[in-house]
């Protein structure tokens, strides 16, 4: 019999890394399983005891199934979706988006991976700031060349204009995401116009037989902001930028709903159709009953202002809990720190404990060493920067509140706190 490490794999499943994030989890969820109490703060979801999806979704799911829909929905996405995403975004400040301009995925992955294959050929380029999510995971599964811009605490752990454009020459697509995983910060909108207005500079400086620079935008987390914090859309702000748009969205984040699966594209008519050709051979398609549902739920206005203005009251809440603590602690001398949420799920922590010991003697020496000493003395789950691209170090991690309750968050910041004070400088 043939050993595994015999099997003529291709190139990319012998050197397709698995997800950290996803890694770390595994690793926290069985010592869960051993009886041990973890605050496990590391995926990027909700429980359904914190966070419900919206009834009016609930019960359009069931009553969906119930009449039937449970056949194939067309790869593209059921015309009642398409048409509801479409009204969707004006009402609350944002563009008008034609259905031929929109394909719907299952979630927002399918998307992003079909934007890829669409537009970036291996070795072309692709921009993005790190930290941030997954950008070098598509990459690597098209064969692009990964240009990252290392991202710092001054501007929120967010890619400058000013950063970006050195990079963009010669560049296939520049990947932005807002509010952004995995720091919860926000791009403001003059930010966001100046990178368009990069872009269509490159794109102006191309002669007419070269491929253009494409800016894919990930907006998932766009209705959960602080208060005070505005989402900036790159076609209001910038309406030439149109042809080389690339938008993604989804209901995963903002109505709690990351296991229905239900996510979309906005793009040029021709991307979108290339999109959905590449989409439909994968299969990824939301399921029937989802759409039917996740249609009825974003026509209705009241219902999901509703609900998001909920959202964003418990995401704020949960998110200020850390802040506050972590600032808390900075107050006291300790060497922690926490950046101002502006959105999302996700609290930045600094632990800034590289060279310190450890009550049984060991010597703190990286992010990982850190990771592993908060897991099991403060018994918290957490991820690194690191995780999601940049170079670490640094002692920043990610805490995804959607899984816990406020006061789940203000029993950890106690113990977080003796952690912490037990290390000998």
């Amino acid at each position: 019999m043939a050993t595994t490490a015999a099997l003529p794999l291709s190139e990319l499943a012998q050197h397709l890394r698995g997800s950290v994030i996803l890694g770390i989890a595994d690793e926290i969820r069985g010592l869960m399983a051993q009886g041990q109490d973890i605050l496990n703060l590391t995926v990027g979801d909700f429980h359904p005891r914190q966070f419900r999806i919206p009834p009016e979704l609930e019960e359009g799911i069931v009553a969906a199934l119930r009449a039937g829909e449970a056949n194939y929905p067309p790869s593209i996405g059921m015309e009642s979706l398409r048409k509801a995403i479409s009204g969707f975004y004006a009402p609350r400040g944002g563009r008008t988006a034609p259905v031929n301009t929109i394909m719907v995925g299952a979630g927002a992955r399918p998307a992003i991976y079909a934007a890829y294959r669409a537009l970036v050929d291996k070795g072309d380029k692709v921009v993005f700031g790190v930290p941030g999510w997954n950008n070098e995971y598509y990459c690597d599964m098209v064969g692009a060349e990964q240009v990252r811009v290392e991202c710092t605490q001054e501007h929120g752990f967010l890619p400058t204009a000013a950063e970006l454009a050195p990079h963009l020459r010669g560049a296939r697509l520049l990947a932005l995401n807002t509010p952004l995983n995995p720091t919860g910060t926000s791009l403001d909108a003059a930010e966001v116009a100046a990178i368009c207005d990069a872009v269509l500079e490159e794109n102006r400086r191309r002669r007419a037989q070269e491929r253009p620079l494409f800016l894919f935008y990930d907006q998932v987390y766009w209705m959960i902001t602080t208060p005070g914090t505005a989402h900036p859309d790159p076609l209001l702000l910038r309406p030439e930028i149109e042809p080389y748009l690339v938008t993604v969205d989804a209901i995963s984040k903002c109505f709690a709903a990351t296991g229905l699966r239900v996510g979309w594209a906005l793009a040029a008519p021709e991307v979108i159709r290339a999109m959905n050709n590449i989409n439909g051979h994968v299969g990824a398609w939301a399921p029937r009953p989802e759409q039917v549902a996740a249609a009825q739920l974003l026509a209705n206005q009241e219902a999901v202002d509703r609900y998001i203005a909920n959202m964003r009251r418990e995401a704020a809440s949960r998110l200020e809990v850390i802040y506050d603590g972590m600032q808390a602690m900075r107050a006291e001398g300790l060497p922690v720190d926490a950046l101002k949420p502006q959105g999302a799920i996700y609290a930045s922590a600094r632990f800034a404990l590289q060279g310190r010991r450890t009550p049984q003697g060991q010597t703190l020496r990286n992010d990982d060493d850190i990771r592993r000493y908060l897991l099991h003395a403060a018994q918290l789950g957490a991820v690194p920067f690191g995780a999601f691209g940049s170079r670490g170090g640094e002692g920043w991690f990610r805490l995804s509140v959607g899984v816990a309750s406020v006061e789940d968050l203000r029993r950890l910041m106690p113990r977080l706190r003796a952690a912490v004070a037990a290390l000998a400088a």
